[in-house]
């Protein structure tokens, strides 16, 4: 799955819009590198997303194409 759309789907973030202009300007990271919003996310990986001053790290647990939003927390882990 691309990048963008599980960053919506997982809700981390709120629209695909924005998940795409986060990973253009390089606020995104995919196991330790800068990732483009066309990155293929695998069950398994690390995601780091900066948010100003504040940065979340997941583990992505779970790969649906569409999840209600109560499961959707479910898709990851913090770390």
């Amino acid at each position: 799955m691309r990048l963008d759309k599980y960053l919506k789907v997982s809700r981390l973030i709120k629209r695909r819009t924005v998940a795409n202009e986060a990973c253009d300007a390089g606020r995104v990271l995919l196991n330790d590198k800068v990732a483009r919003a066309s990155a293929d996310v695998k069950i398994g990986d690390v995601i780091e997303i900066q948010f100003g001053t504040r940065n979340v790290k997941v583990e992505v647990l779970s790969i649906q194409d569409s999840e209600k939003k109560e499961a959707a927390a479910e898709m990851y882990k913090y770390l």
